[in-house]
């Protein structure tokens, strides 16, 4: 027979929040990793002043982080390479991978403009070899290099490589490497805390029933269905 579970009141589960002391300080620190990893540079700047939280990283480096990002998904890639050597050439030297997605994402921007001859020239000349080098590299060429064949990508078994989704992916990796860079997390702290409240959440239901937030955006309490 399954165990009854605990239930537990509304001013009762209050009141253990309550008991749970945050410290001002932290939540400043939560807030500010927030804004600085996801580049908020303006809003970063005013929480500085209003909160006096201290950035862990220059906020003038989060300019031209953005802006690299921000090449990436106009299509801008040559840019965004050049971007990103200013802040740190190492960053391409030490990172094969986002070098080669970033020379794919030119291939796939030549396609989108339909210049076939300088896209075929571009993938022999850049991409080919280092598909050579690695096989993986290899199969996302020649995935790539597959949307020529095909007059109406909207039926292309690889057509999803001409949706904004694919410049999204490529600078949100570019945007990880340069956090990488400067000892920063790749990730902000906030999304992760929130994804623990939930699975914490799922493990309390198992025992009791008590006031829950189902709505993250306003962290109300529900009360529990007894």
């Amino acid at each position: 027979m399954a165990m009854s579970k605990k239930v537990i009141t509304r001013e009762e589960w209050e009141r253990k929040l309550n008991d749970v002391k945050i410290r001002k300080e932290d939540m400043n620190k939560l807030v500010m990793n927030f804004l600085v990893t996801e580049g908020y540079v303006d809003a970063a700047e005013k929480f500085q002043m209003e909160s006096g939280a201290e950035p862990d990283i220059d906020l003038a480096t989060i300019t031209d982080r953005m802006a690299a990002k921000k090449a990436v998904q106009c299509g801008n890639v040559e840019d965004a390479i050049e971007k990103v050597n200013d802040l740190n050439p190492e960053i391409l030297d030490t990172n094969p991978q986002l070098f080669f997605h970033l020379q794919q994402q030119r291939l796939i921007e030549l396609i989108r403009n339909g210049k076939v001859n300088e896209a075929l020239q571009f993938a022999q000349e850049e991409l080919a070899p280092r598909g050579e080098e690695d096989h993986s590299f290899l199969e996302e060429l020649e995935r790539t290099i597959a949307l020529l064949a095909f007059e109406d990508v909207s039926n292309c078994p690889v057509g999803d490589l001409l949706d904004i989704s694919q410049r999204l992916k490529t600078a949100s990796e570019v945007n990880a490497a340069i956090l990488t860079s400067q000892s920063h997390e790749k990730d902000p702290k906030l999304p992760s805390l929130l994804k623990m409240l939930l699975w914490a959440q799922n493990q309390l239901d198992e025992k009791a029933a008590y006031p829950r937030i189902k709505n993250l955006s306003t962290a109300m309490l529900e009360d529990p269905a007894v």
